[in-house]
């Protein structure tokens, strides 16, 4: 679940403004995107603690600070719940987030909700409570990744409709053989390299691409990235995934203190992603023999 908060944190950030167009085909004109966005995970984070317990579910939330064309000092508040999991208190939880961040901000709020779990029956859209005469109905934008059409997906000109199918991809994948999921992931590849969008957001597509579905075979993971390497571009594309992933267990090796700082890191590649041996060992700048003596280890 970590790997996937990373992940989708990371790809929110880099087409933030292509979220905005896609669910607001007016963006443009109500949104001052020239101004950019400011995202404010930190202090959603004070508002709404993490539950530091090991065993429990982790989702990934965000707060995003947008500027409207209203005013010089007009900004409104995007907030994103990626949920992965059936769970009945998930309307609730929502709606404690809304009335702590207006709480703080005063400022309006737009909530979403992007369901990426495998159940049909789960569609969480609104919070009701009513009390001797008093009530609350709180609704929020609720959008349902299985839900989405393939076909609309592809055909769409917007980068965050691809990693939608990209995310659909995943949680179809469970169905299929890993040579089935190779193929499929092949071809949504290939068509991501066929679009006209910048070399910047088809690198990042190809990132979330490449960590969000998981064939669960090395020797398929290796022949996708060497398919993947004689269509793409030779100039070199930032592996701001790699780098996000990276930064994280490093945080973590600062924490354990007692071992070898290179032993923490190659550790924790081994255990938190499906890097390759090569890919953990250039990106730890150790020998592969170290990655393999570390993971007899483990």
């Amino acid at each position: 679940m970590k790997h996937n908060d990373i992940l989708w944190k990371s790809i929110l950030e880099d087409i933030f403004d292509d979220f905005l167009k896609f669910f607001f085909p007016n963006a443009e004109t109500l949104f001052d995107l020239e101004k950019g966005f400011e995202y404010l995970d930190q202090e959603l984070e004070q508002l709404f603690p993490a539950v530091t317990d090991e065993l429990t579910s982790k989702y990934v939330d965000k707060l995003v600070k947008v500027h409207c064309h209203s005013g010089a000092e007009a900004w409104l508040l995007v907030h994103i719940e990626v949920q992965g999991y059936r769970d009945e208190a998930f309307a609730d939880r929502m709606f404690t987030y809304y009335y702590r961040i207006w709480d703080k901000y005063r400022k309006p709020i737009t909530a979403f909700a992007i369901l990426t779990d495998d159940c049909r029956h789960f569609l969480p859209s609104q919070f009701e409570q009513a009390c001797l005469g008093t009530s609350l109905c709180f609704r929020f934008n609720s959008f349902k990744v299985l839900d989405q059409s393939e076909d609309d997906l592809g055909a769409s000109d917007s980068p965050f409709a691809q990693v939608i199918l990209a995310v659909k991809l995943a949680i179809k994948g469970k169905r299929f053989s890993s040579e089935e999921l190779y193929r499929l992931k092949i071809n949504l590849a290939k068509r991501l390299l066929n679009r006209n969008f910048s070399k910047r957001k088809v690198g990042r597509l190809l990132d979330f691409l490449k960590f969000y579905v998981s064939l669960g075979d090395k020797k398929l993971d290796s022949e996708y990235l060497e398919e993947i390497k004689k269509v793409t571009s030779p100039d070199p594309i930032p592996m701001t995934f790699e780098e996000a992933i990276l930064h994280i267990v490093k945080e973590e090796g600062k924490e354990e203190g007692h071992l070898e700082k290179d032993t923490i890191f190659v550790q924790n590649l081994l255990r938190q992603t499906q890097f390759s041996e090569e890919e953990i060992a250039q990106l730890t700048d150790v020998s592969i023999d170290f990655v393999r003596e570390i993971k007899q280890k483990l």
